[in-house]
Order: C-alpha cells, then structure tokens, then sequence
C-alpha cells in the first residue's frame, strides 16, 4: 500500500522520460488518448484503487475544467480491465484482479438544454450508444425504461455487474437556472432517470456521478441511503486538480521554462503561480489545490493569463448576486456561513448561491473553525477574484458602448504618469455615466464601485481596498508612488469635506506603514456627492 500512502501525502508519482518529448494534455479528457498520446499524467489512480474497493455510489462535486471528465474516463478504464493502460501508475503496484465489468458511460455535456425536448434528446443520444450493444425492447418507450433495461440485460448478458459513470449529472439543471419553470420540468424527468439506480440496485457493482452542486430535490440524493458525497471529503480533497506537490513533481521542467520565458527566478515563477491558480481548498485545513485547466495552458503558452474564465463567464451568478444584494467585498475572505450543509446542497427557491458559487469554484474554503462548525469563504485566488469582479463591473457601473471608456486599466495609466487630475476626473465620469436604477444612492453603493475599481486595478499594479479599521479606503502603488485615497459622502452639493477626508489621513495615521520607503507619498481627499450622485471636487497633497 506504499504508493496509496504516497498519494495521500500529494508526492507526484509519474513522469515521462524525456522533457523534449513532453506533451501536454490540454483538452484531452480521454484517459485512453492521453496515456496512448504519451501526454504527462498526474497519478490519480491509487483513489481509484480506494473508491472502487471501498464502496459503490459515489458523488463528487467540482469546478468547470477541474479534471472531473478525465478521472471519469479513467474509472471507465479501469473497470473495463485495461491493465495495459494502467502500467507503472500507482494503481499497478495495488491491483491484482482486474476484472472487466459492462461500463456504462453517460455523459450529460451533450446537449444545450433550452427545452424539455432537449433533455430527452440527450438522454437518448447516450442510451442510444448503449443499446447498440445490449439491444432494446420495445416495451421501453422512456428514457428511464431504457435505461432500467440495458442495466439489467447488460447485467445478464456479461455475467457481471453494471458500472454507471454519469459525467455532469446537473448540467440540464445548470443552463436552466434562469428559467426556473423549466428547470422545474427538467428536474422532474431527472428525477425518474436517476431514481432508476435505486431499482437497478441488484445489477449495479459501482456508480459515479459527477456535478458541479448537489440538487437537493433530485432523488439520486434522497433515493440512495448510503449515496456518498467525497466533495468535502479529506481524503479525497487532491482527486481532482494539481496540489503544490504535484505540480514541482511533474512540472520542473516546465516551471523553469516558464520562468525563463518571463525573466524570472524559479521562485518567482512558482510564487505567481500560487497566486494565480492555487488556493482551491474542498475540505477544512486541506492542502491547496490548482487549476489544471490554468496550469497546463500556463505552461503551454509561457505565459500569465486568466485562462479559466475564457472558457465561459458567470453571467447568471453575476446577475443573482446582484439581486442578492450580496456585498463583493466580503468575498476577499469575510464571507460567513455555519454548516457544510449550507455550502454544498443547492436548494431551488432558496436564495441562497453559496452552494453554486462554492461548487462553482468561485468561492473556497478559506478558514474553519471546528469549536464552532465555521467556515469562512472567498475567492481562492487572483484568477477567480478578478474574472468575477469583472463579470459583475458592469452590473454596479456604466453599461453599453460606453464602458469600454471607463476600462480599468486606463485608470491604471492615469496615475503611473502621476495624473492624479486625469484620473479623478475619470473617476467622477464613471459615476456619473452609472444609470440611474443602479444606484441607490447609498454609501454602500459608492463604497462598492470603489472596491471594484480600486481591487480590479490590482491586475496591473499593488492596490488595496480597506477591508479592516484603520487604514485608508484605497491605496495604489505604482513604480515611483504610493497614493492615499480617502472619501467622504456629502449629503448635500454644498458641503466640502475635502479637509475632513485628509486631516482623516493624516490623524489615523494612513501614511505611516509607507513613509520608510522610498516613493513619493501623495494623499487625495475627494467627496461623493449624494444629491448629484457622483463624485464631487478633491484635493491632493503630496509628500
């Protein structure tokens, strides 16, 4: 059991022999491509060994491009009994049977599903492969008749028990959570399919789903009284994604490229690294976990790059935290909630999001406190922090062709020219292009614009939002500065609290932590403008 111990410690186990020949498997979900491709793995199998020899109905929850195909086609592998497959992986040193069961393969990612007829289709398109080898009676005229039957004439016909493998179980249930009456249709007919495990329990040998969330009133949930969610569990914290020491393991070579490639250290290269893709964290006090999808393109291109959220933005979630009237800036660690319960079982009309934004990946554990059952979430890094506040800048600001002008980055260039004018006047143009039912006028409203200017700077420069009493509501460092910000809320034209808000700096002692440095200090003390609902005039000193 030495290799199953080695996996659990997070020690990388394979590589190929030559770095020349290395070949990335960006895209690959196919366990049999990549290991016939001579594509790098990262030795997943010893939880196979675990999970097969352990039990039989599985679920595990995921983020998007997380590696969930790929360890379902590799279970495929394995319960099909292809040892050829499987050599000088961890599973090798630990099976010594391997028998070949019918495998059964269903994988939802098939269909856009915009309608209830879509869901029937990509039911069929599956049960359709199956039936080509174990036949169909003609008394089957549901999907869940059909899928009831194949199990158990597969069942007879091989002499062994069924492997059902379903990959993405609730994407139907995904694509549809802006239209909830279909949705609703939708969950009625997944309902009878899955419920169909729980009849076919005599013809089963093991079942894997795998999801982004838990749907509560789906009945593979309820039907299933020994159904096993691994999604929070420790030992299976690392089945799906690179931990730190997989990836200096498998990658040294491509991290030093990598580095090289950007006229960094080793050190650094890794270090930017873990800010950007690490952090994902699927139990308490686990290890962190990085993207795979990020790393491997990372390495591919040499390059730095939000490469998970190209793959697709979170519109709908973007658009319900709003209505939510969730805070963002809660979400650089702040965020609350009491029970396990609460962040992995979505429950439909519920409000809450918690769930889908933590499945998701868009939220991670950050902090639990075991005396009190808490935990504590927010963004598990740069990628996912920025990506998401991104989605939702639109939502608070300017809409439409005009917020192309208001892009962060120029901001960004305004004060590297030390044009603190130039600047604030863009600034006070932002607020003043915001529509008129997005801002409720309150300081809550103008404190969050704030953070999601100020935080979204931080991809081009060190910025830091106030988050805790005690320090200034932003600061900006660019090569040669460190500026100061501090802002009131006037709640009439009239008034001028421009000094208020620099005698604020000067008398909490903002400017302290970075007077032992060598940049030029400048303080800015700017207002908002209630009635008008902008930003009002500013003054700045500089040191």
């Amino acid at each position: 059991m030495s290799a199953l111990r080695n996996l659990e410690r997070g020690l990388s186990l394979y590589y190929t022999d030559s770095m020349a020949l290395r070949k990335l498997p960006i895209g690959i979900q196919d366990f049999e491509s990549l290991r016939t491709g001579g594509c790098v793995y990262v030795d997943k199998t010893a939880y196979i060994y675990k999970l097969a020899h352990e039990g039989k109905p599985y679920f595990l929850g995921r983020p998007r491009r997380f590696g969930k195909s790929l360890f379902l086609s590799t279970l495929k592998a394995y319960f099909q009994g292809r040892k050829d497959l499987f050599e000088f992986l961890a599973i090798s040193e630990l099976e010594k049977e391997w028998i070949k069961y019918p495998v059964f393969h269903i994988d939802l990612n098939v269909a856009n599903y915009n309608s209830a007829a879509a869901l029937e289709s990509g039911l069929d398109i599956n049960l359709r492969y199956l039936e080509e080898k174990w036949g169909r009676d003609v008394e089957e005229t549901t999907s869940s008749s059909r899928f009831l039957g194949l199990i158990h004439r597969a069942s007879e016909k091989s002499g062994k028990k069924v492997v059902v493998l379903i990959d993405e179980y609730d994407q139907p249930l995904l694509q549809t959570m802006d239209d909830p009456p279909l949705q609703d249709e939708l969950r009625r007919e997944l309902r009878a399919f899955y419920g169909i495990l729980k009849t076919a329990d005599p013809w089963l040998q093991f079942i894997f789903l795998t999801g982004v969330t838990q749907f509560s009133q789906v009945s593979i949930f309820s039907g299933f009284n020994q159904l096993q969610d691994i999604s929070m569990n420790s030992g299976y914290a690392g089945i799906c994604g690179i931990s730190e020491s997989e990836l200096t393991g498998n990658f040294d070579g491509e991290l030093r490229e990598l580095a090289e490639a950007n006229s960094m250290t080793y050190e650094q290269a890794l270090a930017e690294m873990q800010k950007r893709y690490n952090g994902y964290h699927f139990c308490e006090n686990s290890e962190g976990i990085f993207n795979p999808f990020s790393v491997l393109n990372t390495f591919s291109s040499r390059k730095f790059a939000y490469y998970w959220f190209r793959t697709g933005t979170p519109t709908f979630l973007a658009n319900q935290f709003r209505k939510a009237n969730f805070d963002p800036r809660d979400f650089s660690g702040n965020l609350l909630t009491f029970d396990e319960e609460s962040i992995i079982n979505y429950r439909a009309g519920s409000g809450s999001l918690i769930p889908i934004l933590y499945q998701s990946g868009y939220l991670t554990i950050k902090d639990y406190d075991r005396d009190s059952n808490l935990y504590t979430l927010g963004f598990p890094n740069e990628e996912v922090e920025y990506g998401f506040l991104n989605a939702l800048f639109p939502l608070y600001g300017p809409q439409g062709a005009d917020t192309q002008e208001f892009f962060i980055g120029k901001f960004f260039v305004d004060l590297q020219k030390g044009d603190v004018d130039a600047f604030m006047t863009r600034l006070r143009a932002f607020f003043a292009a915001i529509p008129y039912e997005l801002n409720d006028q309150t300081e809550r409203h103008y404190q969050t614009l704030f953070y999601l200017v100020f935080t979204l700077m931080g991809q081009y420069t060190r910025a830091e939002v106030r988050s805790a009493q005690g320090r200034a509501d932003a600061v900006v460092f660019t090569k040669d500065t460190v500026y100061v910000f501090e802002f009131k809320l006037a709640q009439n034209e009239s008034a001028d609290l421009r000094d208020d808000a620099l005698k604020q700096i000067d008398s909490k002692g903002y400017l302290i932590p970075y007077t032992a440095g060598s940049r030029r200090l400048v303080k800015i003390g700017a207002q908002f403008n209630a009635d008008t609902r902008t930003l009002g005039n500013w003054k700045m000193v500089i040191f």
